[in-house]
């Protein structure tokens, strides 16, 4: 369960949740991340993750992230984020 740790003027706190290979290349499952603005695009919230975590750009082409549930393509697509949202980093699952 992700706790929203703290809040300041022109910050937005969300939990960000790791799953599969985004685990193993982050070193955690979940963490609170900071996004300054919103709406974002889905690509710059990726940046933003990236950024924190740059072993995670090997995922860039397969990976989608999940708000709030819902699937969204990493894309220009605008997502919109409120304090304590969850965004899932979702790789591809392998499996048979």
């Amino acid at each position: 369960m992700c706790v929203l740790l703290f809040n300041t003027e022109l910050k937005l706190f969300v939990c960000v949740l790791y799953f599969a290979k985004s685990v193993e290349l982050t070193g955690v499952k979940e963490e609170q991340a900071v996004a300054v603005t919103t709406p974002i695009s889905s690509r710059d919230l990726w940046g933003l993750l990236v950024q924190r975590h740059p072993r995670l750009s090997l995922l860039q082409d397969q990976v989608v992230l999940a708000v709030r549930q819902q699937y969204v393509a990493i894309g220009d697509q605008s997502v919109t984020l409120g304090d304590g949202d969850e965004v899932a980093v979702v790789p591809p699952l392998s499996g048979g």
